[in-house]
């Protein structure tokens, strides 16, 4: 599936940290969503594969119908399941070239890309688009180190999909990127560990918009 460079100017990865319930959750998604944030990629670390299901199931549906991109983040059989429109995955997971033959030929696939050739093998396996980092030193993923805004300007200007910057990116270090040739930024604590998510995504879409091929 093509994706649009300025579909991916706000890309929201989801972390319940900070909602009390799986209610409170889909409400965070929905403001994110409702803010301008047209990916939303689902990411749980720690559900089993039945309540990641059947969370994954109200989030492809609340993505529907508010009539944005679901993502889920690594699980390739609950983003076949759910119908989910695709998913993310990381150099350790299952490769690009195998996921596709998995969701078909219609799913979007995002691939995680560091380097240079990291981001050309993921484009030539068949991926959507890439999400490089981390920018900027992250709480999210403590194992994920910062990469130079020269290898971010490399890996965008090497590859003909879209790019977004992922890691510890903040409503004040996102205007660092400018330059960098990114279609967008995917956000996590910057959109739910706030008070109004709604207007958080709201100022960081303008910021990003800002930014954006730069």
């Amino acid at each position: 599936m093509h994706v649009r460079s300025e579909q991916l100017r706000l890309y929201a990865v989801t972390d319940r940290a900070w909602a009390a319930d799986e209610d409170a959750f889909l409400a965070q998604v929905e403001a994110a969503i409702d803010g301008g944030a047209a990916f939303v990629q689902l990411r749980e670390k720690h559900l089993d594969d039945k309540d990641f299901l059947a969370e994954a199931e109200r989030f492809v549906a609340l993505c529907r119908r508010k009539g944005v991109v679901s993502i889920i983040n690594d699980n390739v059989e609950i983003a076949a399941k759910t119908g989910a429109d695709g998913v993310h995955v990381g150099q350790e997971d299952l490769a690009a070239g195998r996921v596709r033959q998995v969701l078909g030929p219609d799913k979007i696939i995002g691939v995680s890309a560091h380097t240079v050739e990291e981001a050309l093998a993921a484009q030539a396996a068949g991926a959507d688009y890439l999400g490089t980092g981390a920018a900027f030193v992250t709480g999210t993923k403590t194992d994920a180190k910062p990469i130079s805004r020269d290898t971010i300007r490399a890996i965008c200007a090497a590859v003909d999909i879209p790019v977004v910057a992922i890691g510890g990116i903040t409503r004040d270090n996102l205007p660092e990127l400018k330059g960098c040739g990114l279609d967008g930024v995917a956000v996590v604590s910057a959109l739910f560990a706030q008070k109004d998510v709604k207007a958080a995504a709201r100022e960081l879409l303008a910021l990003s918009n800002e930014i954006a091929d730069q």
